[in-house]
C-alpha cells in the first residue's frame, strides 16, 4: 500500500477512500457477529471473507445456512447476487492493467465501491490508482472487521438495531453523485434503474433488484442512435 502513496494525488485518494473503508469495517463487524451468533464457527465467516469477498452475497449465503439450507443452496444464492460484478468487471477491465497477476487480483477486488470510486476519477491513470488504493484498503478493512465481529460473537447483540445496513448505500450515493450531476444521460439511466429496482423489491429476493436495475443501461445505449436521427 505504501508504494501507492507516492504523490499528493495518491494521498488524496487514500483520504477519500477512508470513508468507504470505515463503512466496510462497520458492516464487516456486523457480518462476523451475525454469523457466529447464529451458530457458525469463527473460521466460516473469516475464510468466506478472504476467499469469496462479496459483502451482500456473503450475508445472503450465511442467511441460507442459518435458515437450514445446505452449502450448495448457499453458494447458488451468493453466485446469483454476485453476478452483477460481471458488468462491473467489464467497466474496469482496462483500468486493472494488462498483466495476468494484476487482472487476477483486480478481479477479486471488484466491488460496487471500488468500481464507483475508480470511475468517478477524471483520467485513466487516476482511475487505476483509485481502484487499487480503494480496493486493497477495502479488502483489508473488511476482513479485519469480519474477524473482530466473529471474535465478539453474540456480545454485540442484535446488530440490525444499529442501522449498519445503511452505511454502504450512503457511501455509494456519495460516490455516484458527481457523475449524476455531470451527465444527463447517466441521470436518465439511473432514474430508470432506480424505478425498476424499487418496483421489483417487494417481489424478488434481496440483491436481485440491483441486477434488474442494470436494464437502465439500455436507455444509455439508445442515446447515440436517437441523436444521430
Amino acid at each position: 500500500m505504501r508504494s501507492l502513496l507516492r504523490t499528493p494525488s495518491d494521498r488524496s485518494l487514500f483520504r477519500d477512500s477512508s470513508l468507504v473503508w470505515l463503512a466496510s469495517g462497520v458492516v464487516g463487524v456486523s457480518f462476523g457477529a451475525v454469523s457466529v451468533a447464529g451458530g457458525l464457527p469463527v473460521w466460516v465467516p473469516v475464510l468466506m471473507s478472504l476467499v469469496v469477498y462479496a459483502g451482500s452475497a456473503q450475508f445472503s449465503a450465511v442467511g441460507v445456512l442459518l435458515a437450514g439450507g445446505g452449502p450448495i443452496a448457499a453458494a447458488a444464492t451468493g453466485l446469483l447476487l454476485n453476478t452483477r460484478t460481471a458488468a462491473f468487471s467489464l467497466a474496469v477491465a482496462e483500468i486493472l492493467g494488462t498483466g495476468r497477476a494484476a487482472r487476477f487480483l483486480g478481479a477479486h477486488l471488484v466491488t460496487d465501491e471500488t468500481v464507483a470510486f475508480a470511475l468517478a476519477q477524471p483520467d485513466p491513470v487516476r482511475q487505476r490508482r483509485a481502484f487499487w488504493i480503494s480496493g486493497l484498503g477495502l479488502f483489508a478493512v473488511w476482513n479485519i472487521g469480519v474477524l473482530a465481529g466473529a471474535l465478539a460473537g453474540g456480545a454485540l447483540g442484535d446488530t440490525a438495531r444499529y442501522g449498519l445496513d445503511a452505511a454502504f448505500p450512503a457511501v455509494l450515493v456519495a460516490l455516484v453523485l458527481p457523475q449524476l450531476r455531470g451527465e444527463a444521460a447517466v441521470r436518465r439511466c439511473a432514474v430508470l434503474g432506480a424505478v425498476i429496482a424499487l418496483a421489483a423489491t417487494p417481489a424478488v429476493p434481496a440483491g436481485v433488484p440491483v441486477l434488474l436495475a442494470l436494464a437502465g443501461l439500455f436507455l444509455h445505449r439508445r442515446q447515440p442512435v436517437e441523436a444521430a436521427v
